[in-house]
């Protein structure tokens, strides 16, 4: 079963959240702008390229749902939401350039149109900006938690440029990586939320662990529709990962069950990355034959259950319901 097999209601979450705080993204977009602007015109040039080139807002939209779950202050949320959105914007810029990309969300990456130097340092500048916006705030437990999920991020991105190309990686190094890369910065953007309001030690940790088993759903699903055939039929790339032998799930359950003329392939393909036209539709067919997405699948549907659970200790309201929602959303997105 693909992701697109799965589309419900709930990917009608997003628009609700998004509709519910379209004025909030409106203060929490005002502080982005102002504060990527700078007297080096090639900062808030780049900065804006990227920013203004696409993407749900995922993450501020986290902040701002976990702190009115809380009914926290808003005011505070808006500029943690933007410093949130920072630290993402910085290391897509910072990814861009590790995996030489020349596209993002549709375009001409950042690295391809301004260089890989400007990328990297304009990455810089927008990390320091987040900063500031967290010691404006004045928490430094705020401080404390976006500032390691930074350090995390960092040391995610690290790992996952050691298991490149590297068939001996298991599913605990992935999980490792995933956890860093991408799940660290879902969790402190939904921790944050209550500690605005002020809530008590289980609810911090429940938004936390919802925001982490979030991250991770995503991180997942993103890895599986690179391989989903499905997804090519709606205009859309698949195949990158493959041809940059990145170490996903589906490769991992590929390998443990390969064969040796499969492990040949694969080492050829993913370790070496000699690459022939074919290749990837081979692999494909691997993927199929071994049920590599439907065990993937898997691993999503546990963090799916996780992250509903997590929430169990919060009081019903609407906005619950469809935070619970958003994580069927997740898995069943077209990105």
């Amino acid at each position: 079963m693909t992701a697109y097999a799965q589309k419900t209601t709930e990917q009608n979450a997003l628009t609700v959240l998004q509709a519910q705080f379209d004025a909030d993204m409106k203060e929490v977009n005002a502080h982005i702008i102002a504060n990527m602007q700078s007297d080096v015109p090639l900062i808030p040039q780049l900065a804006n390229y990227l920013i203004a080139s696409g993407g749900k807002r995922v993450r501020p939209l986290l902040t701002l749902s976990a702190t009115a779950l809380f009914m926290g202050d808003m005011a505070r949320a808006h500029q943690l939401a933007a410093a949130v959105e920072f630290i993402h914007t910085a290391t897509l810029l910072h990814d861009d350039v590790v995996d030489d990309s020349d596209k993002r969300r549709g375009q001409e990456s950042a690295n391809a149109l301004f260089g890989n130097e400007a990328s990297v340092l304009v990455g810089d500048f927008l990390f320091s900006r987040a900063f500031q916006l967290m010691t404006a705030d004045g928490s430094l437990e705020i401080l404390k938690i976006l500032s390691d999920a930074s350090a995390i991020i960092a040391e995610g991105e690290v790992k996952q440029l050691s298991v490149q190309n590297n068939l001996e990686t298991t599913l605990e190094d992935y999980f490792k990586v995933i956890e860093g890369k991408t799940a660290a910065l879902f969790a402190a953007a939904c921790e944050v939320g209550p500690i605005i309001a002020g809530r008590n030690r289980d609810e911090v940790k429940a938004m936390r662990d919802y925001g982490h088993h979030l991250g991770m759903v995503f991180q997942i699903t993103d890895d599986v529709l690179d391989y989903d055939p499905e997804r090519s039929k709606l205009g859309k790339t698949i195949g990158d990962d493959f041809r940059e032998g990145k170490m996903t799930a589906p490769i991992i359950f590929a390998l443990q069950s390969a064969n040796e003329e499969e492990k040949t392939f694969w080492r050829r393909t993913i370790g070496d990355k000699e690459q022939n036209a074919n290749d990837f539709q081979i692999a494909l067919e691997y993927l199929q034959k071994h049920n590599c997405l439907e065990q993937s699948f898997g691993l999503i549907k546990h963090h799916e259950d996780a992250a509903t659970e997590a929430l169990s200790i919060i009081p019903k309201s609407n906005l619950k319901s469809t935070l619970i929602d958003f994580i069927a959303f997740i898995t069943s997105r077209n990105k």
